[in-house]
Order: structure tokens, then C-alpha cells, then sequence
């Protein structure tokens, strides 16, 4: 009986060198239609920029100054940041290569980060940079099944985890996931609202 119900849980494990092409694609299938990555990418070849800017982020940053793991051999990534890895440097190196993917959305994406900055935590967190779940893979299990390991994590080594959503049908995911909303932002150039969300531990 109990290896029924195993049975038909998501297999979940860290991502390897192999899984990046798989991943990237997932992410860039999952933000298709993500209203935060429409307002701050270009429409001129959205599809390609946005798989660049998302496989920067997790190969340049995730990878090496973080955790990332995948679910259903790749359906499902989820990235996160972690405490104690200061990923400044490569951000400094990629920044100005997002900036140029976001097209003549760049003011667009500056304005978002100054909108949001202030509300992102001072001090070390769990911090989910990406998670995408492929769109035919969805409503299996899968997102869920890829965010327990940081989240665990976190909560093991004592540290809150932290993450931003422009979908409010995502705030209510994270929330049944123990996020509470931190901040609600409202755009200042008329793009979608940003929330960001926050767990501590215990």
C-alpha cells in the first residue's frame, strides 16, 4: 500500500549539467505568458529572449551560487538562491546582458527593479529566483513537488525563504505552501502588481 502512494509521487532531484537544456526550456514554456516577463522583455522575439534571460539565471547565478532542482526529469525547476553564497559577481557580469535581452522594455525592467528593491530582505534568505512547470506537465503535483527541498532546507538551517509573484493565483500556491505576503507593489509604470512573500522557519 505504501509503495502505491510513492509510487505516484514526482520523482525530485538536484538538476545536473544534462538536465539544463531540458530545464531552460520548461522555464521559457512557463513564463510564456507570465505577466511580469511580458511587461520588462521585448515582444520582438519574446520567446527567444526570455529562454536567454532565463537560462542566465539559472547557469550563471542559480547554479553556481545556489540550489536548483528538478522534477519529472525537467518539467519542473525550481531555483533558489541561498545564504552564505554572494552571487554580486555574477550578477555584475550578466546584468547588463539581461538588460540588453529586455529590449525596449529596459526602462520598463529598470523601473521594476527600483519599484521593488526596497522590499526584498536585508538579511540571508532562501530566495526562489525561478521555478517554471512545463504547461502540459501542470496540475500534477509537480510545482509543489520541486519547491519542497528549499523550502525544507530553509527551514532546517533556520533561514526564511523569500519570493516575488506577479500572479495572484500564485500567491494563493505559495500561501498554501506557508507564505505569508510581505508586500504588495503596485507598478509605477502601469505593468502588473508585484507580491513578494516570505516563510520563516518553525
Amino acid at each position: 500500500m505504501n509503495d502505491q502512494l510513492h509510487h505516484n509521487a514526482p520523482t525530485v532531484r538536484p538538476l545536473t549539467d544534462a538536465d539544463i537544456p531540458v530545464a531552460v526550456d520548461t522555464l521559457g514554456r512557463a513564463f510564456a505568458d507570465y505577466p511580469f516577463t511580458r511587461h520588462v522583455i521585448a515582444a520582438d522575439g519574446h520567446e527567444a529572449r526570455l529562454r536567454r534571460f532565463q537560462e542566465l539565471c539559472l547557469t550563471r547565478v542559480a547554479v553556481p551560487y545556489g540550489r536548483v532542482w528538478v522534477a519529472g526529469d525537467g518539467l519542473a525547476v525550481a531555483a533558489w538562491t541561498v545564504p552564505g553564497q554572494d552571487p554580486s559577481p555574477a550578477f555584475a557580469e550578466i546584468g547588463p546582458l539581461l538588460r540588453e535581452l529586455t529590449g525596449d522594455r529596459q526602462s520598463a525592467f529598470d523601473t521594476a527593479e527600483q519599484d521593488i528593491q526596497p522590499y526584498r530582505p536585508q538579511e540571508p534568505v532562501w530566495f526562489l529566483s525561478t521555478v517554471g512547470v512545463a504547461p502540459h506537465a501542470q496540475g500534477r503535483g509537480l510545482g509543489r513537488a520541486v519547491l519542497l527541498p528549499g523550502i525544507e532546507e530553509a527551514e532546517r538551517t533556520g533561514y526564511p525563504a523569500f519570493l516575488e509573484t506577479s500572479s495572484e493565483d500564485n500567491v494563493r500556491f505559495y500561501e498554501r505552501l506557508g507564505f505569508t505576503v510581505t508586500a504588495d507593489i503596485p507598478s509605477s509604470d502601469g505593468g502588473p502588481r508585484t507580491w513578494c512573500m516570505r516563510r520563516d522557519p518553525g
